[in-house]
């Protein structure tokens, strides 16, 4: 019998939602050939969960375009400190701030460190996620979908509210939702109910913004190799991750980012609203 593909080192990550620091191997978050072209020049970019994995990637390809970079991170102060350093090597500006977006009054008070900062928002990404794995629903304690549903949308919701007080015509909204929205995934059923939650967000929000001249979009990625991973799912699991889609290959965190940069563009996604991009190796979803 041939011996069954694995597609990372067998590894779980006690600490939720993950560090990058301890992944083996790291996640790949720049393109080499990555050829900017001053697309984001004088933007600021709001960024949540940015200290790594698709949050990190987006920060990186922001700062190349010419944006200045603010984000947001739980308690990975290690993954949060090399972003900065490297945001700050590309030649753009940088700050990072520890705090729970799932709490309305730190949304606000990190907003205003980035008004007092920068003085504008341009782009606001709501990226930052958590999920728990288990068999049965029966497993899932309260306390645990709440804590889900507070950090994956309406983190999403109090981030939103805080920026656009700060957004003008012609600034952007950009959210991470998951393909688990329209597959569905059996053993995160909170996680896959808050990212139908976030799609339908997306949507909504899109048409209500739209006479403000504020677009608003999602991208929803399928496997992607980020520190959420080995702090989800058991070590069996994580080696065989991403080999279900046709690509037979979970994605690098660079290979999402370019999408954010094109809905963050106006000269590129200037008349898309509503809409989200599909990066997930092939899927067909059929939304």
């Amino acid at each position: 019998m041939a011996e069954e593909k694995r597609a990372f080192p067998p590894q779980h990550q006690e600490r939720h939602p993950g560090v990058q620091v301890e992944m083996k191997p790291k996640p790949i978050d720049e393109d080499p050939n990555y050829k900017a072209s001053g697309k984001l020049d004088g933007k600021i970019a709001v960024i949540t969960g940015g200290d790594s994995g698709i949050g990190r990637a987006v920060g990186y390809a922001f700062a190349k375009e010419g944006a200045d970079i603010a984000f947001v991170y739980l308690n990975e102060h290690q993954d949060a400190e090399q972003t900065v350093n490297r945001i700050r090597e590309i030649g753009s500006k940088a700050i990072s701030v520890s705090g729970d977006i799932g709490d309305p009054v730190f949304c606000r008070s990190f907003t205003n460190k980035v008004i007092n900062e920068f003085g504008k928002i341009d782009i606001l990404v709501n990226n930052a996620a958590e999920q728990y794995y288990h068999e049965n629903i029966e497993d899932i304690p309260v306390e645990e979908v709440e804590k889900t549903f507070r950090a994956n949308i309406m983190s999403f919701f109090f981030m939103t509210q805080s920026a656009l007080k700060y957004m003008k015509e012609g600034t952007a909204i950009i959210n991470t939702g998951s393909a688990v929205a329209y597959v569905g995934y059996e053993t995160l059923l909170d996680y896959s109910s808050t990212q139908g939650a976030v799609i339908t967000f997306t949507r909504s929000l899109s048409q209500s913004l739209a006479d403000r001249g504020i677009r608003v979009n999602a991208v929803a990625p399928g496997p992607v190799w980020i520190p959420l991973i080995p702090s989800s799912f058991p070590a069996e699991e994580v080696s065989k991750f991403g080999t279900e889609v046709p690509m037979k290959r979970a994605a690098q965190p660079w290979e999402i980012a370019p999408a954010y940069v094109f809905l963050a563009y106006n000269g590129d996604s200037s008349y898309i609203a509503g809409q989200t991009i599909h990066l997930n190796g092939g899927m067909v979803v059929n939304a």
